[in-house]
This record gives structure tokens, sequence and C-alpha cells, in this order.
């Protein structure tokens, strides 16, 4: 007698150590990240946030949810501070520099507008 391919549901999973992961919904994201449900199903609409598809819906993992914060997370400046004894030299900003070769100037000339041009069926009856 041939096995059937796909075990019956009522069938024990083989290994059940495995267990599936958690999955979120976008309004549970959005109380957890302290933002709107309709954020989180915007960035995940425009693919800017990690995210799994469940037919129509939207679902987030612990790790989705983890690297959503890693993504949006600011670190501070390279630039150790400096001790407050010892003075930095200020910086001038950067000024422009103008070239002496100036490019002659084009005057544009304006088009008439569509409705003061005459039809080419002439004027309704």
């Amino acid at each position: 007698m041939n096995r059937p391919a796909i075990p019956p549901a009522s069938t024990p999973t083989p290994r059940p150590d495995a267990a599936l992961p958690r999955l979120y919904l976008p309004e549970e994201v959005a109380a957890v990240l302290g933002c709107s449900a309709w954020w989180v199903k915007d960035r995940a609409r425009r693919r800017l946030i990690p995210f799994t598809r469940v037919g129509r819906a939207y679902r987030f993992s612990d790790d989705h949810l983890a690297e959503i914060v890693r993504m949006h997370e600011e670190r501070p400046a390279r630039n150790p501070q400096r001790p407050s004894g010892i003075a930095v030299p200020a910086r001038k900003p950067a000024t422009r520099q103008r070239t002496e070769t100036a490019l002659p100037t084009v005057r544009l000339k304006a088009r008439p507008p569509r409705r003061l041009v005459k039809s080419q069926y002439g004027t309704a009856a």
C-alpha cells in the first residue's frame, strides 16, 4: 500500500520541538513600536520593513520586529567629545567661488495660449 504524499491533519508533526514562530498583527507591532498600524502597513506595502505575507495580510515575527527596531535606531555621532580644556579652532564656512566666465543669458519666448489659436474645424453652429 502506498503512503499518501501529504500526511493527514490528524497525524502529529514529526518534530514537536520545532515550534512555528509567533506571527504578530500590524496592530500589535504598532503598539510595541509606539506608532500607528497604518504606518506599519504602509512601510510593509512599500517594502521598507521586513514582513511575512499570509494571503493578503501582513504578519511580523520576533526577528522582523528586532530588525525594524535596528533599522530605525539612531546612533550617537562618532566624534568623541573633547575635554573642555582643549580649545578647538573655529572653522570658517566655505564660501562659494564665483567664476569669472559668465555664460550669456538666453531669453525664452513664450508661446501663445492654446485657447487663442483658431480651431481648424471652424466654429460650432
